[in-house]
């Protein structure tokens, strides 16, 4: 098959959990297939995309800024965006049989959709994340955040062929207008599926991913600072960048933890996965999570996860409770502690129950079942010439 995976951003060159899902997918299938990864230009004009390995990467807008100051998407890098996805996909509607989309920012996902409307290939649309209405509000303000959930809703409704990856979701899509049932797929691990033997767990919790208001980071040092106060020596390793980052080192300054809270930024995944291997436990505050593949990879090497009860947060899924981790029921700093101390006064054996819930689970969360899932819907689509 000839499969066009659309998506503004490219792993390594823009970092994030969609960003690593899009490449391991292109990579994964373009051992069997055809795959063009159709995308925003995110490195100098003189060098060369970072390609996942047997996939042409195809760049049709240029713009390097995504994010305003305050880590809200800007909108016009989005448009240009649709609108040279458009103009790609009408240029190639005969090079490909089937385009794979993101919903968000949604005008790539109009883009594909009115390039099927002109006879161009069907499309699959991943709605990783749905907001909700008061969400929306909170992210745009009044009425801008009404806009924002009024297009949400519509390419809901235009939405021929989702995928989501959590019953959360899913609901949510149907809620929001889409005629049908979601495809769930199984999983997005892409890690080696054997389990290192068990190690000795030193006293540190990681984070991993954007400094951002709604995933909850600048909460991480206060609630370090209270849990040293039952477990001496405990420390922490915060990874990622983003506009909450100097909060979050003024914080650590702030509480005195210099020596104890390290956090160096983005690094590469396999800093953040050798320190996850030797890890207390992860702690993943957010407020919002379209999947929360961190807390798999986590699992993957035994490690047990933090997550927060939250309406717009679907990592709570992945954790059975008191056995691959804890529910912490808010990101309040004494409550992320008290969760932190729990878990430090029951380490070997949550880690042995995180490891068994890991094997137990495999199948359902690597990246090979989802790949597997999408193989059939795409020669469904195309066997019923849906999108032409």
């Amino acid at each position: 098959m000839r499969i066009a995976i659309v998506y503004d951003c490219l792993y390594p060159h823009t970092i994030g959990g969609a960003e690593r899902w899009y490449r391991n997918l292109a990579e994964r299938l373009a051992r069997r297939h055809d795959v063009t990864y159709v995308t925003r230009r995110q490195w100098n004009s003189d060098a060369r995309p970072d390609a996942p390995a047997g996939v042409r990467v195809v760049a049709v807008s240029s713009d390097r800024q995504l994010y305003t100051p305050w880590g809200r998407r800007r909108i016009v890098p989005p448009l240009r965006f649709g609108s040279g996805v458009l103009c790609h996909l009408i240029r190639h509607r005969r090079d490909y049989d089937v385009v794979h989309t993101c919903a968000f920012p949604y005008f790539s996902l109009l883009a594909a959709q009115l390039g099927a409307a002109g006879g161009g290939p069907p499309v699959v649309v991943d709605w990783l994340e749905t907001w909700s209405e008061q969400y929306w509000r909170a992210y745009l303000g009044g009425l801008r955040g009404r806009v924002g959930a009024a297009v949400q809703r519509l390419c809901m409704r235009r939405t021929q062929q989702a995928c989501v990856l959590s019953t959360l979701q899913a609901t949510r899509l149907v809620e929001g207008g889409y005629q049908g049932q979601p495809l769930i797929l199984h999983g997005v691990y892409a890690g080696h599926a054997a389990l290192e033997p068990a190690a000795a767990r030193e006293p540190l919790v990681v984070y991993a991913g954007r400094h951002i208001p709604e995933k909850g980071v600048s909460a991480i040092p206060a609630a370090i600072a209270a849990a040293r106060q039952r477990i001496p020596g405990l420390r922490a390793e915060i990874f990622g960048d983003g506009p909450e980052r100097r909060r979050v080192v003024a914080e650590i300054e702030r509480l005195g933890l210099r020596d104890a809270i390290r956090c160096p930024g983005f690094v590469p995944w396999e800093e953040v996965d050798a320190t996850l291997r030797r890890a207390l436990c992860l702690v993943l505050p957010s407020q919002r999570e379209g999947y929360g593949l961190v807390v798999v990879e986590a699992a993957a090497r035994g490690t047990p996860s933090i997550v927060v009860r939250a309406p717009d947060n679907a990592a709570i899924e992945l954790i059975a409770q008191g056995q691959n981790g804890l529910i912490a029921e808010s990101a309040a700093p004494d409550v992320l502690a008290a969760a932190i101390e729990t878990i430090h006064a029951n380490a070997p054996a949550m880690v042995q129950r995180t490891r068994t819930w890991f094997a137990e689970n495999e199948p359902q969360l690597t990246l090979d079942a989802s790949i597997t899932q999408l193989e059939a819907l795409y020669s469904t689509l195309i066997r019923s010439g849906a999108g032409a």
